[in-house]
């Protein structure tokens, strides 16, 4: 009997002759069609997408390719409830997405996949519930140069229902890494630092889904992703190249287009998404909301592809925070957005109502690490760059009543737990909502911030109840109608695959509260 973790690492195929629609059958062979495993996503309480992408040494032909699938209520595939044959098309990598429907709601499920007599390994899915209680993590920023994801190991040992991914899946940087085997596909054109085409961006996501660590995560549980900056370019705004570059790397609007273009089609070929993906066209819609029946209502934003760009003109993220204070035209989501959001909370039947986005909404003065004049520095390019919407919509939770409105972040590679306030120079004043923002799986937090930083928090940043940049990890919430509980989950190390995973910090809300308190 293999192992749980065997099994949703992809290590165990399923053995013997099993039979396909139409009355084939084939026996288990080698998975070599599917090297970067298999995942599932978007769970609705009827449906799950599933998703793998066919990949063969040598290449595989220009043509559209039968592949069939299964999902069963158990692991070895004897109580088959759905099956069905699709194709995996050249145009879109050989990718396949299936939106597997007519299922039971808050049940668990098993999936596979086979094309040209292989089959591929299994994995294991959930669909929406409305039970009493939800189990998720929270997971973002995984540099794959920058170190190993013993945190993905833990993440799939965990007894979870969904997994939340919100941003940078991967990095668009040239090879450069201490680690000989995580140095990153070489572009088309090197000395850039970013990626280009679409086979760039094919070549890149390819590479980071051969992480086993990061497939048995996949395989565990369905996933819910949207992207921040990285899967494009860092920094970029719209269709505004990156802040800061020139000479070369520097794009007007038409060519930046084409790239973001192929960025969004390669990141649609390799995630469990249901969108509308149009290949060619520089748009793709990826927000979209879940609910879980009236206990949580997940509204998950694109805080990247509507924004205007970073005020002020600063070189890099931090810039004065008056800046922001003045962006009065300023957005992450844009007007549709924004109109969409407002709606899903003012009419939502949840206990417990989630806004996932990428960037840190609650109001941080960093020091300045000069020690010049201004002593603090604000990040523009999360939400204190755009202060005035920032305002308008936590007025919005305050004034209409919104039901524990709860928001989760990624993007700063660091942990950050507050409680947002209508004015953050009165901390007096109650919160309107609480956020938890998650460090990442792998990337950089700098190591001479986090010591500064925990010492001037209580002082300049006193809504901020648990901060830490020194480890790498994943958050994990548990959910009733009565409390959250959000559970910081860090390794010791990314200089090695596997490390054990511990409970470094646990911080409860109350519902009706808007409070933090630690457990």
């Amino acid at each position: 009997m293999p192992t749980r973790r065997q099994l949703l690492s992809g290590a165990a195929l399923t053995a013997g002759a099993i039979a396909l629609p139409g009355g084939a059958a084939y026996a288990s062979a080698p998975a070599d069609l599917f090297p970067l495993g298999v995942a599932s996503g978007d769970p609705l309480p009827d449906r799950v997408i599933l998703w793998t992408r066919l990949v063969k040494d040598g290449g595989l032909p220009g043509r559209a390719i039968e592949v069939d699938w299964q999902i069963a209520r158990d692991e070895h595939f004897r109580r088959v409830v759905r099956s069905g044959r699709t194709y995996a098309r050249p145009e879109l990598a050989h990718s396949v997405h299936v939106d597997a429907r007519g299922l039971d709601a808050g049940h668990e499920y098993f999936y596979r996949f086979r094309a040209q007599g292989r089959i591929s390994p299994t994995g294991r899915t959930r669909t929406a519930s409305a039970s009493r209680a939800l189990r998720f993590g929270i997971v973002n920023c995984q540099d794959f140069q920058n170190g190993y994801w013993p945190a993905y190991w833990g993440l799939a040992a965990e007894d979870l229902d969904v997994v939340l991914h919100l941003g940078d899946y991967i990095y668009e940087y040239d090879p450069a890494s201490a680690y000989a085997d995580r140095k990153h596909t070489a572009p088309q054109t090197l000395g850039l630092d970013q990626l280009v085409t679409l086979d760039d961006y094919r070549a890149r996501h390819a590479q980071y889904k051969s992480d086993p660590a990061l497939q048995a995560a996949h395989a565990a549980f369905p996933w819910i992703v949207t992207w921040d900056d990285h899967e494009t370019e860092n920094n970029y705004a719209g269709l505004v190249d990156g802040t800061d570059d020139t000479g070369a790397k520097k794009q007007t609007p038409a060519q930046f287009a084409k790239q973001r273009a192929a960025a969004y089609q390669a990141y649609y070929e390799h995630m469990p998404i249901r969108a509308d993906l149009r290949p060619g066209r520089a748009d793709l819609r990826i927000f979209r909301r879940f609910d879980y029946g009236r206990l949580v209502r997940f509204n998950v934003l694109d805080t990247r592809q509507y924004r205007t760009d970073q005020p002020g003109g600063f070189s890099g993220d931090f810039g004065l925070a008056e800046a922001g204070l003045a962006n009065t035209a300023g957005t992450l989501t844009g007007e549709d957005q924004e109109r969409w959001l407002l709606h899903g909370l003012d009419h939502s039947p949840a206990r417990w109502n989630v806004i996932a986005q990428q960037v840190m909404m609650s109001r941080i003065k960093f020091p300045n690490p000069a020690g010049t004049v201004p002593a603090t520095l604000a990040n523009l390019d999360q939400w204190d760059g755009y202060a005035p919407q920032r305002t308008r919509l936590l007025q919005h939770l305050h004034d209409a009543k919104v039901a524990n409105p709860v928001v989760l972040a990624g993007d700063i590679h660091s942990s950050w737990f507050s409680e947002l306030k209508l004015d953050f120079d009165r901390p007096e004043q109650a919160s309107v909502a609480v956020e938890f923002t998650a460090t990442s799986v792998s990337s950089d937090f700098p190591a001479a911030y986090d010591a500064p930083i925990k010492a001037l928090n209580p002082t300049l940043n006193p809504h901020v109840r648990f901060f830490d940049g020194s480890r790498r990890g994943y958050l994990r919430c548990t959910v009733t109608s009565h409390e959250w509980r959000t559970d910081a989950r860090t390794v010791e190390t990314i200089a090695v695959r596997e490390a054990p995973v511990s409970t470094t910090a646990s911080y409860t809300v109350e519902s009706g509260t808007s409070t933090l308190v630690k457990s």
